[in-house]
């Protein structure tokens, strides 16, 4: 048992050590020129090495950083053809700055730190070790549900900001800019999360990218629909040409009265989205903390086949409930 102990003391440790070296790495970006070039479509990434772009680790972060990079370049890989984005997409999504390695060694930390609490409070094997394996098993789904959380929250302050960012674009057209000037004056005029990726689609034009393309990026980056309604208009009028300030006037006059609507919506369905939220979320809160505050409580109810089937029987209606409640509150605008 000492020996356990003592190997449980060092898997805490290696996570705790993950998490907060994941955090810390995370307070800065990148500093890999290869691969901010590559993340534009101006090189090759794999011609770093014989661009003699790749520095030596300065210290002990990035050293562990390329240990970590090996495994996340492994699992954080994308497929085009199924639709799957790579993880440093999904990152950029989010908006983390956050390197692959520092994600997974995040991910890594708290699921070897769930593991051994839920270890030590539950008493060893063969308990201890059934609740860790599941403690893990959330501590491991906790970091890609709060990237999901980010990538909704900035997609929603993206919309919204869309329409006015529309009218700034058509006000700079009538003014006399070019279209590529008028995104420049966007980035400079607006606010996150608008701003930097507009800033970002200066950046590629500069770096010799088109238009076409570096609207195209930030449409795969930010997946909205009425963006990439806005840069379809672009493409037809650098095609056939016509009035492509009437033509933003238009669509930032559409986008506007949805959210608009939508705002409506979401202020008459509140206190039925907050009610089926409380009524979905109070059970379970209570579960957990009868199973970790009172074990001895709430253990009639793992250790009976009777027990499990109200266990999975309320599961299911909370499930149901849930769901139903999501139906009557979605209106598609």
């Amino acid at each position: 048992m000492p020996g356990t102990i003592y190997l449980i003391a060092f898997i805490a440790a290696l996570g705790v050590m993950a998490i907060f070296y994941g955090i810390a790495q995370g307070r800065r970006a990148s500093a890999d020129l290869q691969t901010r070039l590559a993340e534009y479509g101006v090189v090759d990434p794999g011609s770093a090495p014989s661009m003699g772009l790749e520095a030596p680790p300065a210290n002990f972060r990035e050293r562990l950083a390329r240990i970590f990079q090996p495994a996340a370049d492994r699992i954080g890989k994308g497929d085009v053809k199924k639709g799957k984005a790579s993880l440093q997409d999904e990152l950029a999504k989010a908006d983390l700055k956050l390197r692959t390695s520092e994600y997974l060694g995040i991910q890594i930390g708290l699921t070897a730190l769930l593991f051994v609490i839920a270890f030590i409070r539950f008493g060893g094997i063969p308990w201890g070790l059934l609740n860790g394996i599941i403690f893990g098993a959330i501590g491991y789904f906790i970091p890609g549900i709060f990237v999901k959380f980010r990538q909704r929250r900035r997609l929603k302050a993206f919309n919204n900001q869309l329409g006015d960012t529309l009218l700034l674009l058509s006000n700079a057209l009538k003014a006399g800019y070019s279209f590529a000037q008028a995104i420049d004056t966007v980035s400079k005029n607006a606010s996150p999360p608008i701003s930097e990726e507009f800033s970002r689609c200066v950046r590629e034009m500069n770096l010799g990218g088109s238009v076409e393309d570096s609207l195209g990026h930030m449409v795969k980056r930010i997946e909205s629909d009425d963006l990439d309604l806005m840069v379809t208009a672009v493409s037809i009028h650098r095609t056939v040409g016509g009035n492509l300030a009437e033509i933003l006037d238009n669509i930032a006059f559409t986008i506007r009265e949805r959210v608009r609507i939508k705002g409506q919506i979401s202020t008459l369905t509140a206190s039925a989205r907050s009610s089926g939220q409380l009524i979905t979320s109070l059970p379970v809160v209570l579960a957990i903390f009868m199973y970790f505050a009172t074990p001895t409580y709430f253990k009639p109810m793992t250790e009976n086949p009777v027990g499990w089937g109200i266990i999975a029987a309320a599961i299911i209606m909370i499930l149901i409930g849930n769901f139903v409640m999501g139906k009557v509150t979605a209106i598609e605008v």
